[in-house]
């Protein structure tokens, strides 16, 4: 298990048009990365995994569960495993750290 990383050498994986991420993990928990493109779109989607996160710079839509908020950086989110959430960036690129546990297999 890699114990430090530089998240500029980690390779991006493309999840929707627009949207990249570079992930890190540990046997209980998962970083990941998220680059939004302009008006890109997470369809909305759930998993079992609970999620939080950090909105780091820019600005975007994000539905948890049926509610809309606009968050920009320094606003933080938290998602329970198995509740349906959705992102729609905004006009400029956005970049936000996303929590997992436990971490997603899909993700690595």
């Amino acid at each position: 298990m890699q114990t430090f990383y530089n998240s500029s050498e980690v390779q991006r994986k493309e999840i929707a048009p627009g949207v990249t991420i570079r992930t890190m993990w540990g046997k209980k928990v998962m970083m990941s990365m998220v680059e939004l493109a302009p008006h890109s779109i997470v369809a909305n989607h759930s998993h079992p995994h609970e999620q939080a996160g950090l909105v780091i710079q820019g600005e975007f839509d994000m539905t948890i569960g049926g509610e809309t908020r606009r968050l920009k950086g320094g606003d933080a989110y938290v998602i329970p495993g198995g509740v349906e959430h959705s992102v729609i960036g905004s006009d400029g690129w956005s970049l936000a750290l996303d929590i997992f546990s436990p971490p997603r297999e899909d993700y690595k």
